[in-house]
């Protein structure tokens, strides 16, 4: 028989928090196990991705049971296991996910067990009192009662505009084995930048910064010394050096001494470093990888003494998809196959959204093309952000345009003078970032040399039949709502003239590839060149 020892820490009574370590003895009678080994499962930037399988390293990696199996091999490997997530589970989501207003990416959270979560920008496409009936349910007229997530979510730094405040609690404890560990909920400050106007109506996201150190002084008042912050902010790590850039990295550098790992997301990157003692860990996105982290807590302080994180991939060769999760899979598909299974053309081959050394893409410009002549301008430009998974080469079903264009966009026509097309393509490389935004275009042409000021790369501008843009010229030009609204940073757009509001853009996309010769493809072909050297 197992001994037991108990303690009751007279701190936490007078914090009228009790906190009970329970510690076991080991193997040698009396001697009692100082230390506990915690277990923690990350997943970010979800995106209600179920039943959509994609490719890691030439390999077959995601899918909602696949991706269970995994957690729960890994959940057998230590009983002292939570499993967390950093926002962007929802929101650009597949038609199985996106079609039932994301119920069904909540159902999978909840079956899987997850314990506690935090809000990405996406969690807001529909607005925030949408985000909060998913999370603690209600009712929608297109699928009725929804009981909402079995798990806290968090979100320290959202509050709503006339009040002050938060719409979800700051932060939460979860105890295991009796030690207590904390956990601090934000999501980037910038989502307003990341979101239609209507989308964070009514809110306000604070400085993530101050916000994470306020909610640690409160954990450290109930007697909480282990923190984790589980942060929709992100940024990219070198695979040589290991060092990291982005907002995450000045994040961890400002917060806090006593916070011990933070959980990022929202850059869709691997991230897995240490930067001022804090364990920042990220694993890509789309369920194709998730973070395990190893954390060995002092029972008697309560502090995290050893951490140590992995990011592992979910390939799907040698493994059995979760079979509960499968059957959840294809309640939804059947539900939405009406809709999804419909033929809308034949392509030729794979069209994918990598870029050129310039950032041109396939896709990019099927999409670009498709907008423009859909609204009948002279010009288009489409965010990349906005182009959200790759066409395979064969039979295309409007399923398959949803999954590339699922966020029900508008289309917007307007005037831009040459000179305002210029500024607003050199606000691809944003101040403060090393990572450009290449937009995708259609009806011109253009060349840019990275080693330009940032204000000053663009040059050559031309409409597609080789004839110069001047700055006093006046174009025709189509976007989204997003970027019409001066969505990613491209604010030059709010200036544009003469706004006319067109149909939605997933639908261009359909009635564009409706009308095409079949089976059809688009190509890179010298749109945006690159010219110097830098990003």
């Amino acid at each position: 028989m197992r001994g037991k020892w108990l303690r009751i820490t007279v701190g936490a009574l007078l914090c009228g928090a009790l906190v009970v370590p329970i510690a076991y003895a080991n193997s040698e009678p009396g001697k009692p196990q100082r230390q506990v080994d915690v277990q923690l499962l990350g997943l970010n930037d979800f995106h209600g991705q179920l039943d959509i399988t994609r490719k890691v390293n030439g390999k077959e990696a995601g899918r909602a049971d696949y991706l269970a199996t995994y957690l729960k091999e890994r959940q057998k490997q230590n009983p002292n296991t939570l499993m967390v997530h950093s926002g962007d589970m929802v929101g650009a989501s597949p038609p199985v996910s996106a079609l039932m207003q994301d119920e069904p990416t909540i159902e999978f959270l909840n079956t899987v067990g997850f314990d506690v979560g935090t809000l990405g920008n996406h969690e807001f496409d529909e607005g925030y009192k949408e985000m909060l009936r998913l999370i603690k349910g209600g009712r929608h007229d297109a699928t009725g009662d929804f009981a909402g997530a079995d798990f806290p979510y968090l979100a320290a730094n959202v509050v709503k505009k006339k009040t002050g405040k938060r719409l979800l609690r700051g932060h939460v404890t979860k105890k295991v084995k009796g030690v207590p560990i904390g956990f601090i909920g934000v999501v980037t400050k910038d989502a307003p930048k990341a979101a239609t106007p209507t989308a964070v109506k009514g809110v306000k996201f604070l400085d993530e910064t101050k916000v994470i150190n306020r909610e640690v002084k409160k954990l450290k008042r109930e007697g909480v010394r282990s923190i984790v912050v589980l942060a929709h902010e992100g940024g990219f790590q070198d695979e040589k050096t290991g060092a990291i850039n982005g907002r995450i990295n000045d994040i961890a550098k400002k917060v806090n001494k006593d916070v011990d790992v933070i959980m990022a997301g929202h850059s869709h990157s691997n991230l897995n470093t240490t930067v001022n003692n804090k364990l920042i860990v990220q694993a890509n996105c789309y369920g194709t990888a998730f973070s395990d982290v190893d954390l060995t807590i002092d029972r008697r302080t309560g502090d995290i003494v050893k951490k140590k994180a992995n990011v592992v991939n979910t390939y799907h060769k040698g493994v059995t998809p979760d079979p509960k999760i499968a059957a959840l899979i294809k309640k939804y598909q059947d539900k939405v196959a009406p809709i999804i299974n419909k033929k809308v053309g034949e392509s030729a081959n794979e069209l994918t959204r990598t870029g050129s050394a310039a950032g041109e893409s396939q896709l990019g410009n099927l999409v670009a093309d498709a907008q423009r002549w859909k609204m009948k301008t002279d010009i288009s430009l489409m965010n990349p952000g906005g182009i959200r998974s790759d066409l395979n080469k064969g039979k295309v079903t409007w399923g398959d345009l949803y999954t590339i264009q699922p966020f029900n966009n508008n289309m917007v026509s307007m005037k831009l003078t040459g000179k305002q097309l210029k500024q607003l393509l050199n606000q691809q490389w944003p101040e403060g970032s090393n990572e450009p935004r290449i937009l995708q275009i259609s009806g011109f042409t253009y060349k840019y040399d990275p080693s330009r000021p940032a204000k000053d790369r663009v040059t050559d501008l031309k409409k597609a039949d080789g004839t110069p843009i001047t700055d006093d010229q006046t174009l025709t030009a189509s976007a989204n709502a997003f970027l019409s609204a001066g969505g990613d940073g491209f604010t030059v757009f709010k200036d544009a003239k003469d706004k006319v509001v067109g149909p939605v853009d997933l639908d261009a996309l359909v009635d564009y590839i409706k009308q095409l010769p079949q089976p059809f493809t688009a190509k890179i072909d010298g749109r945006i060149q690159k010219v110097g050297k830098g990003k």
